[in-house]
């Protein structure tokens, strides 16, 4: 039995735009449930959400059945655990402030095993599991074929990794580059303020760098008119909400629309 498919990585390679949602609720039951409405990838957070190894793993085990590709965002970049990440069940991985080719580098190692002749050049330090009771155990060439099916996305999302992301963008075994635009905008001296026109400029301009190194631009904006812009510029992988965000706008409107309701700030995500 072959190891499955990454869908989300075969539409990098053709270039078909993936639309995605933010998931910081560490829970499995919301998971699913936003699974279930029809969005090509969702993104389970572990840095910026309460997540770890055993949420992440309900989360990946919840969403399993629907077509909607999970991608876990790590904390950090750190060998160990991404090891454990594609252990539990990923094939996709985002990995945050990532700013020199050298630390793209060694993600993609990481999300490699070793093996005596890697098609990309990669010197995989993927750790080998023994026993795997787990999804993975299903399949008996998995070792063999999983480096096929790994996904890395790095995150460029300060002043530095911009000046080095055709460097970031070349390296072996990178997939996509995510722009932070959040995080960005607080390194460009303009905190809070994606939409700055600097920042905006930057973005653009960074979009066409990853795609003429041949790999595929992601970002995330909750403005669905800026996110179109971002796809018809080029992104390709471009999350266009967030649950908590959603959640907490759905609740608050909800509220006004009854009398003797306080007005309540809209949530923005930023």
């Amino acid at each position: 039995m072959h190891t499955p498919t990454n869908p989300f990585k075969q539409a990098m390679r053709e270039q078909r735009a993936q639309i995605g949602l933010w998931v910081g609720l560490a829970d499995a039951y919301v998971a699913e449930l936003l699974a279930t409405a029809g969005f090509d990838w969702l993104l389970l957070d572990a840095e910026h959400g309460p997540n770890d190894i055993r949420t992440l793993l309900a989360q990946l085990q919840a969403v399993q059945a629907y077509p909607s590709h999970p991608i876990v965002r790590v904390p950090v970049g750190d060998v160990a655990l991404i090891k454990r990440v594609l252990d539990i069940g990923a094939q996709t991985v985002l990995v945050p402030m990532v700013d020199t080719a050298e630390q793209a580098d060694l993600m993609a190692r990481a999300m490699h095993y070793p093996q005596p002749e890697d098609p990309d050049g990669i010197a995989g330090i993927r750790g080998m599991a023994g026993a795997r009771g787990s999804r993975w155990g299903l399949y008996p060439r998995y070792v063999h074929e999983a480096n096929a099916q790994a996904c890395l996305l790095v995150q460029a999302e300060t002043v530095l990794a911009m000046d080095n992301l055709d460097a970031i963008a070349a390296t072996p075994g990178v997939d996509g580059v995510f722009i932070g635009p959040a995080d960005l905008s607080a390194s460009m001296r303009h905190p809070g303020n994606p939409n700055h026109p600097a920042v905006k400029a930057a973005i653009d301009d960074g979009i066409q760098r990853i795609l003429k190194a041949g790999k595929a631009p992601g970002i995330l904006s909750l403005d669905e008119g800026q996110a179109q812009h971002w796809l018809d510029r080029g992104a390709r992988f471009v999350a266009v909400g967030m649950d908590t965000v959603m959640l907490a706008n759905a609740a608050r409107q909800l509220r006004q629309r009854f009398a003797g309701a306080a007005p309540v700030p809209v949530v923005t995500g930023y």
